[in-house]
């Protein structure tokens, strides 16, 4: 591997040990990105029960929030490695900062006119700025560096992910959760000028946390603008098998990983989306407590980030991901028959046992891929399409048992069951002749 700077010089990554100070603030730039994109997607669980109340939508519709933004993944994966492969890491970051900050701005138009459509479009416009940041990021922040360590660098980058995490539902509930919720039978009630006060006011109060988030990523594209990073290239030899977009899944590694991560994401956002509502219905909270307990939950999400990324100096990364499966799935089983505060608690205990999973799927679908490692980027951003796909099939599932949220969580739980599948044998590199 070799890192080329934009002076054109070259010299090889140092190995595990070796100077690696030069690393450091493109590191840490990259890291703030991890952030940036985790408090969009946990706002997302905030806007879901927020804007299902705001727009009177039922389960199934309110679930378009992540299929808006997860579907954007499938459509972008491809072009974002286009334009990595054209422009290079830094100049797609700063694209995927304006495209992200568009949308945070298109929620002002949508909150004005309380338009769900509108509201949709601005979420996918995000997801495309997601994309191309997600596909940027990841593989930078996984090959800055010796190979070797990989899994534990991906995975500290993705601990400020699990910050964001905590921060967004508590700033989703100080600034846009109102706490006023009115019964099917009193907004029938209601006169239509007070209920269309209501709801607009309901809408808008999403403004202003947008408005901020799109300026301080307009902020954050200048600074990379005028920060010089290191462009990372992969030398290859002709042994390896020409870059080509479905010619890299003859890594069986590599296609075992698009559909763990496919399956991971699905179950992510299944949790997180559903979170405050089974909060209100299994626990019996009100509103805006639940939303702070989805700062709990994250809260824990970001320490089993950290502490993952300790325990991966002693476990190998695909035994550490599949004893969390496990865990994971014996949780999902006490928030599906558990009852009162026990579900949160299960619930918060599966935020931590999956805060290693995406990274560590990524960084083990990418692993010997070398010249192919953006194309293979590609594929495994591709994949987070789950989360537009499975959640869609859990509020399709809640609503036809009569708004049960608990048994949806049957659908994590077979999520799991696939990914402990990928950690216990599918990891397994092979070369494309075996």
């Amino acid at each position: 591997m070799q890192i080329t700077n934009q002076a054109g010089d070259q010299h090889q990554v140092p190995t595990e040990g070796g100077n690696q100070k030069q690393y450091l603030l493109p590191f840490i730039l990259v890291t703030c990105l991890f952030f940036l994109w985790g408090m969009a997607h946990n706002l997302d669980s905030v806007l879901i029960p927020h804007l299902k109340k705001a727009c009177e939508l039922n389960n199934r519709q309110s679930t378009l929030i992540d299929t808006s933004v997860f579907f954007a993944y499938f459509i972008m994966a491809i072009p974002a490695g286009m334009l990595i492969k054209r422009f290079g890491y830094k100049n797609s970051i700063i694209t995927g900062l304006l495209v992200f900050a568009v949308g945070a701005f298109l929620f002002v138009p949508a909150a004005n006119t309380r338009t769900y459509e509108l509201f949709l479009f601005a979420l996918f416009v995000i997801g495309c700025g997601l994309t191309i940041l997600e596909t940027s990021a990841n593989p930078y922040a996984a090959i800055l560096g010796p190979a070797e360590s990989s899994s534990k660098r991906l995975n500290l980058a993705a601990s400020f992910n699990g910050l964001a995490a905590m921060v967004a539902p508590i700033v989703g509930s100080l600034f846009i959760l109102s706490g006023t919720n009115h019964t099917p039978e009193q907004m029938a009630a209601m006169p239509e000028a007070e209920k269309a006060a209501y709801l607009l006011g309901e809408a808008a109060s999403v403004k202003m946390p947008y408005i901020v988030l799109g300026s301080i990523l307009v902020l954050v594209a200048i600074i990379f603008y005028f920060v010089q990073l290191p462009s990372m290239k992969a030398t290859h030899t002709e042994a390896e098998i020409k870059p080509g977009f479905f010619s890299v899944l003859k890594f069986r590694h590599l296609s075992w990983g698009v559909a763990a991560q496919f399956f991971y994401v699905g179950a992510q956002v299944c949790i997180t989306s559903f979170f405050i509502r089974i909060a209100q219905q299994g626990a019996g909270l009100d509103e805006k407590t639940a939303g702070y307990y989805l700062g709990i939950y994250g809260f824990l999400f970001m320490a089993g980030r950290f502490i993952g990324t300790f325990f991966l100096r002693y476990v190998k990364d695909y035994v550490l991901l599949s004893i969390y499966c496990v865990m994971s799935v014996l949780l999902c089983l006490v928030a599906i028959y558990g009852s009162g505060i026990v579900v949160i608690y299960a619930l918060g205990g599966i935020g931590f046992f999956m805060s290693i999973m995406f990274p560590t799927i990524f960084s083990l679908g990418i692993k010997g891929l070398k010249s192919n490692t953006e194309t293979g980027s590609s594929w495994l951003v591709m994949s987070i399409v789950g989360g537009a796909i499975i959640p869609y099939g859990m509020g399709t599932l809640i609503d036809m048992n009569h708004d049960d949220i608990q048994s949806g969580y049957i659908i994590p739980l077979i999520c799991f069951l696939i990914i402990l599948s990928f950690g216990a044998f599918g990891h397994k590199v092979k070369t494309v002749s075996e």
